[in-house]
Protein backbone atom coordinates (compact mmCIF):
# COMPACT_ATOMS: atom_id res chain seq x y z
CA UNK A 1 0.00 0.00 0.00
CA UNK A 2 1.41 3.58 -0.87
CA UNK A 3 1.29 5.91 1.81
CA UNK A 4 -1.24 8.18 0.87
CA UNK A 5 -3.90 5.63 0.59
CA UNK A 6 -6.99 4.94 3.07
CA UNK A 7 -6.21 1.94 5.17
CA UNK A 8 -9.80 -0.28 5.32
CA UNK A 9 -10.84 -2.65 8.22
CA UNK A 10 -14.47 -4.10 9.45
CA UNK A 11 -15.44 -4.25 13.36
CA UNK A 12 -18.43 -6.56 14.69
CA UNK A 13 -19.67 -6.77 18.06
CA UNK A 14 -23.43 -8.17 18.89
CA UNK A 15 -24.95 -7.56 15.92
CA UNK A 16 -23.62 -4.08 14.25
CA UNK A 17 -20.67 -3.73 11.43
CA UNK A 18 -18.63 -0.96 11.15
CA UNK A 19 -16.35 -0.16 8.24
CA UNK A 20 -13.82 2.17 8.84
CA UNK A 21 -11.31 4.28 6.63
CA UNK A 22 -7.88 5.69 7.68
CA UNK A 23 -7.23 9.09 5.85
CA UNK A 24 -3.55 9.53 6.59
CA UNK A 25 -2.42 13.31 7.16
CA UNK A 26 -5.63 14.39 9.45
CA UNK A 27 -5.73 16.01 13.02
CA UNK A 28 -7.02 12.46 14.51
CA UNK A 29 -11.11 13.24 14.00
CA UNK A 30 -13.12 10.61 13.91
CA UNK A 31 -16.45 10.88 12.17
CA UNK A 32 -19.62 8.04 12.21
CA UNK A 33 -22.55 7.94 9.86
CA UNK A 34 -20.81 11.48 8.39
CA UNK A 35 -21.28 13.15 11.66
CA UNK A 36 -18.65 13.49 14.40
CA UNK A 37 -18.29 10.79 17.15
CA UNK A 38 -19.68 13.47 19.61
CA UNK A 39 -22.58 14.11 18.25
CA UNK A 40 -23.65 10.70 16.77
CA UNK A 41 -23.29 9.13 20.09
CA UNK A 42 -25.21 11.99 21.94
CA UNK A 43 -24.19 12.35 25.45
CA UNK A 44 -22.93 9.59 26.02
CA UNK A 45 -19.31 10.08 27.05
CA UNK A 46 -18.56 6.33 27.79
CA UNK A 47 -19.82 5.66 24.41
CA UNK A 48 -17.16 8.02 22.81
CA UNK A 49 -14.25 6.80 24.98
CA UNK A 50 -14.38 3.32 24.03
CA UNK A 51 -14.22 4.57 20.50
CA UNK A 52 -11.56 6.92 20.94
CA UNK A 53 -9.83 4.37 23.28
CA UNK A 54 -7.51 2.49 20.30
CA UNK A 55 -6.26 6.50 19.82
CA UNK A 56 -5.26 6.85 23.33
CA UNK A 57 -3.09 3.22 23.00
CA UNK A 58 -1.38 4.57 19.88
CA UNK A 59 -0.03 7.72 20.48
CA UNK A 60 0.87 7.95 16.09
CA UNK A 61 -2.38 7.21 15.40
CA UNK A 62 -3.52 10.91 16.17
CA UNK A 63 -2.54 11.69 12.94
CA UNK A 64 -5.12 10.57 10.98
CA UNK A 65 -8.77 10.67 10.57
CA UNK A 66 -10.96 8.07 10.19
CA UNK A 67 -14.69 7.75 8.60
CA UNK A 68 -16.57 5.24 10.15
CA UNK A 69 -20.09 3.66 8.70
CA UNK A 70 -21.87 1.36 11.24
CA UNK A 71 -25.06 -0.35 10.73
CA UNK A 72 -27.53 -2.71 12.85
CA UNK A 73 -27.39 -3.29 16.20
CA UNK A 74 -27.84 -0.48 19.43
CA UNK A 75 -25.84 2.06 20.24
CA UNK A 76 -23.28 0.15 22.92
CA UNK A 77 -22.97 -2.52 19.99
CA UNK A 78 -22.09 0.18 17.46
CA UNK A 79 -19.96 2.03 19.40
CA UNK A 80 -17.83 -1.54 20.04
CA UNK A 81 -17.44 -2.04 16.41
CA UNK A 82 -16.74 1.23 15.97
CA UNK A 83 -13.36 0.67 18.56
CA UNK A 84 -12.79 -2.84 16.78
CA UNK A 85 -12.70 -1.60 13.44
CA UNK A 86 -10.28 1.11 14.04
CA UNK A 87 -8.29 -1.04 15.82
CA UNK A 88 -7.78 -3.59 13.34
CA UNK A 89 -7.26 -0.58 10.85
CA UNK A 90 -4.09 0.76 13.17
CA UNK A 91 -2.50 -2.54 12.64
CA UNK A 92 -2.74 -2.77 8.78
CA UNK A 93 -1.03 0.74 8.99
CA UNK A 94 1.60 -0.67 10.94
CA UNK A 95 2.05 -3.90 12.31
CA UNK A 96 3.98 -2.93 15.34
CA UNK A 97 0.98 -1.70 16.89
CA UNK A 98 -0.80 -4.89 17.12
CA UNK A 99 1.19 -5.99 20.35
CA UNK A 100 0.01 -3.11 22.60
CA UNK A 101 -3.50 -2.78 20.91
CA UNK A 102 -3.77 -7.16 21.92
CA UNK A 103 -2.85 -6.17 25.31
CA UNK A 104 -5.45 -3.61 25.49
CA UNK A 105 -8.00 -6.19 24.28
CA UNK A 106 -9.30 -4.05 21.41
CA UNK A 107 -8.06 -6.83 18.42
CA UNK A 108 -10.69 -9.63 20.18
CA UNK A 109 -14.05 -9.40 18.65
CA UNK A 110 -16.32 -9.99 21.55
CA UNK A 111 -18.18 -13.07 21.11
CA UNK A 112 -21.26 -12.33 23.63
CA UNK A 113 -24.32 -12.35 21.51
CA UNK A 114 -28.41 -11.93 22.56
CA UNK A 115 -29.74 -15.77 23.25
CA UNK A 116 -32.50 -16.47 21.16
CA UNK A 117 -36.00 -17.15 22.36
CA UNK A 118 -37.56 -20.51 22.46
CA UNK A 119 -40.77 -21.44 22.01
CA UNK A 120 -43.01 -22.28 24.97
CA UNK A 121 -41.38 -19.72 26.62
CA UNK A 122 -41.62 -15.77 27.32
CA UNK A 123 -38.31 -15.05 26.97
CA UNK A 124 -34.61 -16.74 26.21
CA UNK A 125 -34.59 -18.08 29.73
CA UNK A 126 -37.55 -17.24 31.67
CA UNK A 127 -40.00 -19.76 32.27
CA UNK A 128 -43.60 -19.59 32.54
CA UNK A 129 -44.70 -20.13 36.20
CA UNK A 130 -45.61 -23.55 37.40
CA UNK A 131 -48.67 -24.50 39.20
CA UNK A 132 -49.62 -27.91 41.04
CA UNK A 133 -52.97 -26.89 41.08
Amino acid sequence: MGKNEAVRATGRRKNAIAQVRVLPKGEGKITVNAKPVEIYFNGLPHQVRDVRSPLEVIESAKGNDYVVKVIGGGISGQAGAARHAIARALVKVDEKNKKALKAAGFLTRDPRMVERKKSGQPKARKRFQYSKR
